[in-house]
């Protein structure tokens, strides 16, 4: 199968490392997989810097490459925008975001053109359809993370930095100063979970939460907002914490957080959230596509 992927994010987040984890994978079993990502980005630095096919994304080479390829898959939504525009081949979109799709003519001329969409959610999901998409042109895919090894949590409680107010920063913060427990904002998460003591990830709209997925993987349990997809995540009292985005619940939740919680958090990636889920997710959806 040859697959062109695009993506135009300026940062690494959570859909740039899908992007990353299911390129290397989809090489890894044989398919031919070329990236077109903007020029200089940390996602184009990162596949080159791990000898992945990687090509700068502008509008005549994605024109001139597509022709190429079995599908196209856009990963976000101004490539989406760029592959109904100028792709003839079948188009994939992945739908990573919560908000209301647009119902404009031109919305709905651009939502027409794909012939799937993954959602990163049963959430995700259902937004598709409220806008008219047909339920037999979506799937969902969830995220994928790699399962490491397990550090003592000893370390800190976190919560990911964003100066982004829906992302719930400030909120974590004033909780923890209600409840008087120290919390770090931090500002990578691939480096400060292990061994964390949890993790409290707040966001006013989540399509899933990938920052979620990778502390679960290493154990942390998580409280989270309960919004958009993050209560597919999480089982309250389980694998975790749900809560209302207010700082009296949050500073409530620190209490409830226990070590038996990060163990079932990673048991639940390991059942359902692998990136060799992912994988096979995302190629089950290609074969729909070229079936």
């Amino acid at each position: 199968m040859k697959i062109l992927h695009l993506d135009g994010g300026r940062e690494m987040r959570g859909g740039q490392w899908q992007v990353f984890r299911l390129h290397k994978a989809l090489l890894e079993a044989g398919h031919e997989s070329v990236l077109l990502a903007r020029d200089r980005s940390p996602l184009f630095d990162r596949a080159r810097g791990a000898s992945l096919p990687v090509e700068s994304l502008s509008s005549w080479r994605l024109a001139r490459r597509a022709t190429g390829f079995d599908l196209v898959h856009a990963h976000d939504a101004g490539t989406h925008t760029l592959a109904a525009l100028l792709v003839r081949r079948p188009l994939v979109v992945a739908r990573r975001v919560a908000f209301p799709v647009r119902t404009g003519v031109l919305s709905k001329w651009k939502y027409a053109r794909p012939r799937l969409f993954l959602a990163v959610s049963a959430f995700v999901a259902e937004r598709l359809r409220e806008a008219g998409v047909p339920g037999e042109r979506i799937a969902v895919v969830y995220d994928g993370v790699p399962v490491p090894a397990v550090s003592p949590p000893v370390g800190a409680l976190l919560a990911p930095y964003s100066s982004d107010p829906r992302k719930g920063t400030a909120l974590a913060l004033e909780a923890a100063r209600l409840a008087g427990v120290e919390l770090i904002a931090s500002r990578s998460l691939e480096a400060d979970l292990p061994g964390a003591r949890g993790l409290v990830y707040l966001s006013e709209s989540e399509g899933l939460g990938s920052g979620i997925l990778l502390a679960m993987a290493h154990g942390v349990p998580v409280i989270g907002s309960n919004v958009g997809g993050i209560p597919e995540l999480i089982q309250d009292g389980v694998n975790g914490v749900l809560t209302a985005n207010d700082p009296a619940a949050v500073a409530a939740s620190f209490s409830r957080l226990n070590r038996q919680m990060g163990a079932a958090a990673r048991q639940t990636v390991v059942d359902r959230f692998t990136v060799e889920h992912m994988v096979r997710g995302t190629l089950a959806a290609y074969g729909r596509v070229l079936a």
